[in-house]
């Protein structure tokens, strides 16, 4: 060994080559939870493989500069490990990989190690880091520092060199598309375009580019003088008209699946979404992600905007949206006399929803932990059934008009490889392996239930003695790993279904048939209703046709969420306030507190199994009874017992709300 090393390695330019070679294998392997996967991705794409290692290899020649060489190694070697054993501890967990947002939420409370490590992981990791920080001053102290004078002006030349190829072979990697520079699914892109590339491009390409023509007077040039006036800017506009109720219905990786050409099911999953099709206007949609990437698809829904102007894999939820209020279909709808609510039948921290949904201009969210009555799917993930109830709960909850975007959960990835469920109502007839049989078969099953939500949802619109208006679709297709173009007939696979369905007569002529973006069906089923309002709304009403849709598009985006807002006037200011949202759409209420023998219990309204008693800010142990009575578990001083309050708390242990 010391022979090799001294012939092969001695030269520190040959040892960062070799050091980088076996840290990014190492990374891939983690990062594809597979030894020979990690060796499979270097054979089979070595170019991508190559260039990842050139990434790590122009951060290790940094140790050319110091001659404290076996430190300055040790200590990179141990950052790109670090980051590779921490995605390889989080894929384990959830789809989505590891990012630098999930580091600034780490900042913010720790609420990534919460969520993705058990207490004993954390206690090894934690160990783990006390024992490396001493190894590493212990080296800092013992390791051999290079005897040889460096030549600086020599080593700085060779850096400088190293730094400037590695930037040149980056921009030829992306201009020969070796390597993306958009990831419609988050996963997909790290994995095709290697761990350590993708981390670094998410890392510094985010937010919406400045256009080169950005000033005040091209904002406002993009609209008509009409335009700004009545319709543009965040105008107080007139309440007057009687408009219906509108149900936005984004369904969890829902699509029809007899449009595969390699699989056959015994019988139709959505026989019920498939009628509403024919009858009701509707059309095909291209959603912004595929197989995950739910919040962009909301996203987009929600505001009008196209998530491809942000960086590669970026949730605008994870970044800008976390601090910034942007104008959204929900803001605009108040303006005009609107409530307006959010459901999800799944964690209300959950892309920070909790906190967004604020800045996009929401009353009311009830989240899962506001919910009774949940049943699970094999998998652990809610049931869609439980919206129904919780869709007629907002409808009641106002006199007024409700929008409400209401998001599933049910055909949720991921789907087992191997049988689930025992008698299945839909069974798979054909797939191309047998472990895609398992996968479609269970997935079918999901969408057979959902599909039958959707008809006791439609049945119990049609009764409501109000005008509603429903718009339902999917927010992506599953994360089935076989899922491509060549697969589908009819569609891409960026494509979903939509309907618009009312109980009342609504004309929607123009829209049936048509396909649209995203971003652009809020905006078109608005002005079949007769709603012109709103920024990016009328822009999508009036300038779709134009040469200069997209730069325009672009330049709103960037105005509204990154530039001077001039869209708003010449102060910069938005005129939209973070909403004083409330979490669940019945208010939690504690009536009295009642003691039983030994025993005290708390009586009020709209428990959950979620509902926690809470004394001076401690969450104390508590049985839920039922939607009225909860039962504390530990002793109390009588005395403090009437300062007891009740939080919803969700399954790691954040605080999501506390009655009065």
């Amino acid at each position: 060994m010391k022979e090799f090393y001294r012939k092969y390695l001695h030269n520190g330019l040959c040892l960062c080559i070799v050091l980088a070679l076996g840290i990014n294998l190492l990374i891939e392997m983690l990062a594809r939870q597979s030894p020979l996967a990690g060796i499979g991705f270097a054979f089979e794409h070595p170019l991508v493989f190559g260039f990842n290692s050139l990434l790590i290899f122009a951060s290790f020649s940094i140790a050319l500069l110091t001659k404290r060489r076996v430190f300055m190694y040790i200590v990179i070697s141990m950052f790109w490990l670090g980051l590779g054993i921490t995605n390889g501890i989080i894929l384990g967990h959830r789809m989505t990989p590891f990012t630098v947002s999930d580091l600034k939420e780490l900042a913010d409370g720790l609420s990534l190690a919460t969520n993705y490590f058990t207490r004993t992981e954390l206690t090894l990791i934690i160990t783990a880091v006390v024992l490396l920080a001493a190894v590493l001053i212990i080296l800092f102290i013992k390791a051999p520092k290079k005897k040889e004078k460096i030549d600086y002006r020599k080593h700085i030349a060779a850096v400088m060199i190293i730094v400037a190829g590695t930037f040149g072979i980056s921009w030829l990697a992306v201009k020969v598309d070796l390597v993306d520079t958009y990831f419609p699914n988050l996963a997909y892109g790290f994995r095709d375009n290697g761990f350590t590339y993708s981390f670094i491009v998410t890392a510094f390409d985010t937010g919406i580019s400045r256009p080169g023509d950005y000033s005040a007077e091209a904002v406002r040039d993009i609209f008509t003088k009409r335009e700004l006036k009545t319709k543009v800017g965040g105008n107080t506009l007139d309440g007057s008209e009687s408009h219906p109720n509108i149900v936005f219905l984004q369904l969890e990786s829902f699509f029809d699946p007899m449009i595969l050409n390699d699989v056959k099911f015994s019988k139709d999953p959505i026989p019920n979404f498939r009628k509403l099709m024919e009858e009701n206007t509707s059309g095909k949609v291209e959603v912004p992600s595929l197989g995950a990437g739910t919040a962009n698809t909301e996203f987009e829904a929600m505001t009008g905007m196209r998530t491809k102007f942000f960086g590669p894999g970026e949730y605008p939820y994870k970044t800008v949206m976390k601090d910034e209020v942007c104008e959204s279909i929900p803001y605009n709808l108040k303006d005009i006399g609107y409530s307006t609510h959010a459901i999800h039948n799944h964690r209300g921290v959950f892309y920070g929803r909790n906190e967004v949904f604020k800045h996009l201009g929401f009353d009311t969210f009830t989240s899962l932990e506001y919910m009774n009555g949940v049943t699970n799917t094999p998998k652990n993930w809610a049931r869609d059934d439980v919206l129904t109830k919780q869709i007629e709960d907002a409808l009641e909850s106002t006199p007024n008009e409700d929008y409400i975007y209401t998001i599933s959960v049910q055909g949720h990835g991921s789907y087992p490889t191997e049988q689930l469920i025992m008698d299945p109502e839909i069974t798979v007839e054909e797939a191309p392996t047998e472990e895609l049989k398992w996968q479609w078969e269970y997935y079918g099953n999901q969408l057979y239930e959902m599909d039958q939500f959707i008809k006791d949802l439609t049945e119990m619109l049609e009764g409501y003695d109000e005008d509603v208006v429903l718009i339902a679709y999917g927010d992506h297709l599953p994360a089935i790993e076989s899922l491509s173009a060549d697969e589908i007939e009819g569609q891409n696979e960026y494509q979903t279904d939509y309907l618009v369905w009312s109980n009342y007569d609504l004309d929607t002529g123009d829209m049936d048939g048509n396909d649209y973006y995203m971003y652009q069906l809020g905006a078109m089923v608005l002005e079949q209703l007769d709603i012109h309002v709103g920024t990016m709304t009328t822009y999508h009403q009036n300038h779709m046709s134009h040469s200069d849709y997209m730069s325009g598009l672009h330049m709103l985006e960037y105005d509204i969420l990154y530039g001077d807002k001039f869209i708003y006037g010449d102060d910069g200011t938005t005129p939209y306030k973070a909403t004083d949202m409330r979490m669940g759409v019945k208010e939690i209420k504690v009536d009295e507190v009642v003691r039983i023998g030994d025993q005290l219990y708390i009586k009020g309204q709209n428990f959950t199994e979620y509902s926690k008693i809470n004394l001076d800010g401690e969450i104390l142990d508590t049985t839920y009874i039922g939607p009225t009575i909860l039962a504390l578990e530990e002793e109390v001083d009588p005395a403090e017992a009437k300062n007891m309050k009740v939080s919803q708390v969700e399954k790691n242990k954040e605080i999501l709300s506390t009655t009065e």
